[in-house]
């Protein structure tokens, strides 16, 4: 979101913007109206984001971790909006996992009660963002694209509401372990809560002790990840382009 408007594809100097300016707005489905009326900068979380590509008639997007259920949940109902707009916006998302601070198995429960199918790409196995293995299964195992881009388009001319999850684990020279991470988030996790962060600041701050903590290896593990959700993106998005399944009527193009 730059100036009130939603911006699907930035340029290097719009990218260079938003990296530099103060007091961007972290926007999901709750604010993105309030930004738009109001001019202002935001980046879009998964939920916005899927908003969004419904909007740009783009059915596939990637991302690096979607949100979900935080830890301690049953007691502050602390849930990310991204796995309520899994369940309302025909958008499939690439991701690899959850964010492992998460509470991964309450994650995968609330997704199958809302009716979000979870696929595994090329593994049974739910990945932990970082990690390649939560000890979790999947319900669904896929190992091409044209197999996901099949399934998508049936999904979707049955009417079935909803998007889809997409698991790609990182590739394993990039991975860090899931016991050494559990060391490494437990100790942020711990630390910001002790100085009373809240909200949306919550998972930002936390990530970013996690980056100083691990010395930075982290954040690279997270561009890998994040280049490998891309190239998986683009190749499911290839075949659902070549599948007949039709565009939504009233493409919107330019800006919001």
């Amino acid at each position: 979101m730059i100036g009130g408007a939603i911006r699907v594809g930035l340029s290097s100097e719009e990218l260079d913007r938003l990296g530099q300016a103060r007091n961007v707005l972290k926007l999901s489905r709750n604010d993105l109206a309030y930004a738009v009326a109001s001019g202002k900068d935001g980046a879009t979380t998964v939920a916005a984001t899927m908003i969004c590509a419904q909007l740009a008639d783009i059915r596939v997007f990637a991302t690096g971790g979607i949100g979900g259920v935080h830890r301690g949940a049953e007691t502050s109902f602390d849930i990310s909006a991204d796995l309520e707009e899994l369940a309302q916006t025909p958008v499939a998302v690439v991701c690899a996992g959850a964010k492992a601070l998460l509470d991964l198995p309450k994650t995968l429960e609330y997704l199958e009660t809302r009716g979000v199918p979870v696929i595994g790409y090329r593994t049974g196995e739910f990945p932990a963002f970082w990690s390649r293995h939560s000890g979790l299964r999947v319900p669904i195992r896929m190992d091409t694209a044209a197999e996901v881009a099949r399934f998508l388009q049936v999904k979707w001319e049955l009417g079935l509401r909803g998007g889809a999850l997409i698991c790609n684990p990182v590739q394993e020279e990039d991975e860090i372990p899931a016991g050494e991470m559990a060391v490494h988030i437990a100790q942020a996790v711990a630390e910001v809560a002790r100085v009373g962060v809240s909200g949306k600041a919550v998972t930002p701050q936390i990530l970013a002790r996690i980056v100083e903590l691990t010395h930075g290896r982290s954040l690279r593990t997270n561009i890998a990840l994040a280049q490998s959700n891309a190239r998986l993106a683009a190749e499911i998005a290839v075949a659902l382009n070549g599948s007949r399944y039709p565009s939504r009527p009233g493409n919107c193009q330019g800006d919001w």
